[in-house]
């Protein structure tokens, strides 16, 4: 049909063509324009003022003219010497609507029909809808939907303009119900198709989709084949052909692959040739193939990826390395020859950044370790872009390089960034099960107009506290990257009405720090602090290990001098949700003399990221606490023997009441358990725990009386994680959420002799976090597979806490 469509229209052009005698145009006019100028038009005629105009310059400008497309009819006509273009315009695309769809988003199917000229804004030919149809229902054979059904629908609109919108029906995908691999003998089908994506269904198919086909996972399973016999030394194997079959019902299909697997070659020579720039033996290290070693091509091309990224750390950003291997099929052996192409050594004229529409230029300069008019080095580039995503204002980072025009030494980098909102302003409330429901407002920016420095003010208010804070940091306030930070403190807190030891506190501080750079991934905090902090202990409510401490104390109003010294090295890759990298930091807070009690505590915490393919993510944490008075602290000798007597007296025959001025005070006691601790326990109820009248609780955490022992924290505490991200298809983002399996390992002790490791409590679960509108968002759900009889009050399997907290 098409072919005699393209004859008639032929013939029509050649009718056309022939309607009138050669003359000389003295001008031309173009009829029946409304959308195209008429300039557009005389760009792509082949005739001119003064031409002669003959018969077969007549058949090529109308040819020249139907080959735009812009036109559904062109017609030649004379008026006088006057040549007349009468043209009928074809209409334009004003809407491409497309519905239906589920399994290919929208942006990828109008990708696939701009290329056959489908597109808003773009001409309309209706013979194009054929070739929409087709386009769409390739895209979705190539996932394995063979009912699929594509209905493209064309409205006409006014001022020449249509409507397209395609009802898509996708069907369901074949399943793939056998994959053969035909050929193989050394390795079964099982070790070749362990790394797969495409399989037969099995319990988890609902999950991975892999029985779902794919053209492009069929693509890639055979790449991996190769790959897996090619790292095992066969150098000659290959795929000699694949065969897919579909079922009379499009809903089955049958994979066949037939495979020559070759002989093993070893390699017996590696040549180093080329401009190698730097020594030859030092280029030999990044060599991981050496003489009498089995073939192996992924080896051969961490060589090359290796080489290259040695050499683009010394400006050679260009550089090639092509591994020749040259098979001897008789000795089954390979000689291999890696060939070096640095080319130009490259200089950066120019970091040029976009997108940054609030943040400023110099907060994203300063975290650029690749600097203009130096040396081009990819380790540079590559961290720099590590330090922007660590800032926490962008969504993405994206960092390029591009040759300056006429240059074959210079290129000019290009910072993209997406940026994400560093501030907020919120009134909300939050609920948790420690703190019940939290009433609280906060004013929030991390990127304070656009200048890197971070400005915060809260309040909160909970069933067990009320809080307000204030916090500022500059982390520029030196070139070099010395920070300096300021905050400011006021609470109210009840422990009575949580499950915590009876007392309540009042407190309030102030405090400034310097960050201090060491080097790229560690650095040094120091601060000094002063605080003044009431405990209010209630008789008869309240454990008498606490009242009898704070009346050798001496003093209800605790005030403190805080000195703080800490170190961090951090290589962690992301800010809410790194995938690789650690964190190993270490802080020791001392109360300094001249404060009511005198005593320091050590926090040390050690975690790692590991990511072990396919998304998978693997998360170590391990934390230590551990606390000690120092100097004297408390009432005299003389007092102390009074307040004894007294209270011997008071308590009755058999009470002897213990010298505790050197004991860890209790306020600042380590805690254990919750949703952010040991998973599985409820928050800050693991550890020592007392009654009220004194005594020893029983194996069960009850007391004389029936009430539960109070929890009251130790000075000595340990806390183990181990985690692993999941990769779940409906969390595409995992800066937005992930969901993980979790164990977590710790408890919390009186002192530093009393740690037991048998006593360690342990649990396991499932967890989500969200950083959802409302504020971050924690869904725990865990089973405590380690624990204590005295536990069983305390046990909390479901846990979860959303809201901003301050």
């Amino acid at each position: 049909m098409k072919r005699i469509a393209a004859l008639i229209l032929l013939a029509s052009l050649a009718a056309n063509a022939y309607a009138f005698e050669p003359f000389v145009i003295s001008d031309i006019r173009i009829d029946g324009l409304s959308r195209i100028a008429a300039g557009t038009v005389y760009n792509y005629l082949p005739l001119n003022k003064g031409d002669r105009l003959t018969n077969a310059e007549a058949a090529r400008a109308i040819r020249a003219l139907y080959q735009t497309k812009f036109f559904s009819d062109v017609e030649l006509d004379r008026d006088g010497n006057i040549l007349v273009i009468k043209v009928v315009e074809r209409p334009s695309i004003a809407k491409l609507n497309i519905r239906g769809n589920h399994d290919i988003k929208t942006d990828d199917l109008k990708k696939g029909l701009k290329q056959t000229g489908i597109a808003e804004g773009e001409t309309f030919d209706r013979l194009a809808i054929d070739g929409v149809q087709q386009e769409l229902i390739r895209q979705y054979y190539n996932r394995g939907k063979y009912n699929v059904s594509v209905e493209p629908h064309v409205t006409r609109l006014d001022r020449n303009r249509v409507s397209i919108d395609i009802e898509i029906r996708e069907g369901k995908a074949a399943k793939i119900r056998e994959i053969n691999i035909l050929g193989n003998h050394a390795y079964t089908d099982k070790q070749i198709r362990d790394d797969f994506e495409s399989g037969t269904p099995n319990l988890m198919s609902w999950y991975s989709k892999n029985d779902q086909y794919s053209r492009e996972k069929l693509s890639g399973d055979l790449e991996k084949l190769q790959s897996y016999y090619m790292n095992r030394g066969y150098a000659d194997f290959g795929v000699d052909s694949t065969q897919v079959t579909v079922s009379p019902d499009k809903r089955n299909m049958y994979i066949d692959a037939s495979v020559k697997e070759g002989d093993i070659y070893k390699v017996t020579d590696v040549k180093l040739l080329g401009d190698l720039i730097l020594p030859e033996t030092a280029m030999r290290q990044l060599v991981f193939v050496k003489d009498g070693d089995i073939f192996n091509r992924g080896a051969i091309e961490n060589s090359s990826k290796a080489i290259k990224a040695v050499l683009s750390n010394i400006g050679y950003a260009y550089a090639k390395v092509t591994p020749i291997p040259k098979l001897d099929k008789d000795k089954h052996t390979v000689d291999l020859t890696m060939y070096v192409e640095p080319g130009q050594r490259v200089y950066v004229r120019r970091v040029i950044f976009s997108g940054n529409t609030k943040t400023e230029d110099n907060v994203l300069r300063r975290e650029m370790r690749q600097l203009e008019g130096s040396m081009y080095s990819q380790a540079a580039i590559d961290r720099s872009k590590i330090r922007l995503q660590r800032l926490g204002y962008f969504k993405k980072v994206d960092i390029d390089k591009k040759l300056v025009p006429g240059s074959q030494d210079q290129v000019d980098v290009t910072v993209k960034v997406e940026e994400q909102a560093a501030g907020s302003m919120q009134f909300g409330i939050g609920y948790s099960q420690y703190a019940g429901i939290i009433l609280n407002a906060s004013l929030s920016q991390n990127n304070l107009f656009g200048s890197g420095d971070s400005f915060s003010v809260s309040g909160s208010r909970s069933t067990y506290q009320t809080s307000f804070g204030a916090n500022y940091y500059n982390p520029y306030l030196t070139d070099n990257g010395i920070g300096i930070g300021y905050s400011a403190n006021y609470s109210k807190t009840d422990y009575g009405n949580t499950d915590y030891a009876n007392y309540s506190t009042s407190a309030k501080g102030f405090s400034t720090y310097l960050g201090i750079p060491i080097t790229e991934t560690d650095g040094v905090r120091v601060g000094l602090g002063i605080s003044s902090n009431k405990v209010n202990l209630i008789p008869g409510f309240s454990p008498l290990e606490l009242i009898d401490y704070q009346n050798q104390l001496g003093n209800k109003t605790i005030h403190s001098w805080t000195g703080t010294l800490g170190w961090n090295h951090d290589t962690r890759n992301g800010y809410w949700a790194p995938t690789r990298g650690g964190l190993l930091q270490a802080q020791a807070d001392v109360t300094l003399p001249g404060s009511t009690v005198q005593y320091w505590k050590l926090t040390a915490e050690a975690n790692h990221y590991w990511p072990i393919g396919k998304g998978f993510v693997l998360y170590l944490d391990g934390q230590v606490g551990y606390g000690k008075t120092y100097g004297k602290n408390g009432i005299s000798d003389d007092q102390f023997a009074v307040l004894k007597a007294a209270t011997e007296a008071q308590r009755g025959a058999g009470y002897v009441m213990p010298d505790m001025r050197q004991d860890f005070p209790f306020f600042a006691n380590f805690s254990s358990g919750g949703v952010r601790d040991v998973r599985g326990f409820q928050d800050n109820t693991l550890g020592p725990r007392v009654c009220i009248d004194g005594s020893s609780p029983d194996v069960r955490g009850n007391c004389l009386g029936g009430y539960w022992a109070q929890p009251i924290g130790g000075s000595f505490k340990v806390l183990g994680t181990a985690e692993l991200y999941l990769p779940l298809p409906f969390l595409k983002d995992i800066n937005t959420a992930r969901v993980s399996l979790f164990t977590d390992v710790g408890n919390v002790y009186r002192d530093y002799q009393s740690f037991d490791a048998s006593t360690l409590r342990a649990s396991a679960g499932i967890s989500l976090h969200w950083q959802a509108p409302i504020g971050p968002l924690i869904i725990s759900l865990a089973v405590p597979f380690r624990s204590q009889p005295s536990d069983g009050h305390y046990e909390e399997r479901i846990q979860f806490t959303f809201g901003s907290q301050f």
